[in-house]
């Protein structure tokens, strides 16, 4: 079984933290810096994180989340959000890529065309992305934290706009979940939940 096999197999969802212990900001950019590298449409990256570990502020999130305890014993709380503006990036993203020569003027100029041509206007579609790429990037992110010893929960159990309020996010932003990052305080591994078995969700043609 390889490395990466085992780690998705150990990763679990944890409900209550060790308190008390904290995760050093240069050990969550260590993370970031390879969440940073997973897959957005036309790599338009539409995550942005607000990592919360000051205690005032995380009982904020807390309150907003219907007070789940799991947030008060969390090392940091991190909000996980898309930006529904994120096309209007494109050409700084490309740009690169033309001064490099790796894509000719003809192909920037059609592919900003297509980008703003899917986005602009479709305020249904620019909110769905938000939500597809960044729950993309934070998976990838839990999959990192636990690589590196850390243990999380996805939440999708908040108010939005408490945590809209908390945060002064502006209405591009939106929250697509909580992760509640620390050290599992579990006693005993408890069993798995029942999966699946392949042939109930997966059909090959």
């Amino acid at each position: 079984m390889s490395a990466f096999s085992e780690l998705v197999q150990a990763r679990r969802s944890a409900n209550n933290f060790v308190e008390g212990i904290k995760i050093p900001q240069s050990e969550l950019e260590e993370m970031f810096s390879l969440t940073r590298l997973a897959p957005s449409a036309y790599n338009l990256q539409h995550t942005h994180y607000k990592v919360v570990s000051d205690e005032d502020l995380k009982e904020k999130i807390r309150e907003a989340a219907y007070g789940q305890y799991k947030i008060h014993t969390a090392s940091a709380v991190i909000v996980v959000l898309g930006d529904k503006n994120a096309y209007l990036q494109a050409s700084e993203i490309y740009s690169g890529l033309k001064m490099l020569g790796a894509m000719s003027e003809d192909a920037f100029d059609q592919t900003i065309a297509d980008i703003h041509g899917a986005y602009s206007g479709n305020d249904a579609f620019q909110h769905d992305e938000a939500i597809r790429n960044a729950s993309l990037s934070a998976m990838q992110f839990m999959l990192i934290a636990k690589d590196k010893g850390w243990d999380t929960c996805p939440m999708i159990g908040f108010d939005v706009q408490a945590v809209k309020a908390a945060l002064n996010l502006s209405d591009n932003m939106v929250p697509v979940m909580l992760i509640t990052i620390g050290k599992d305080n579990k006693h005993k591994i408890r069993p798995r939940g029942y999966r699946k078995p392949v042939n109930e969700f997966v059909e090959f043609f």
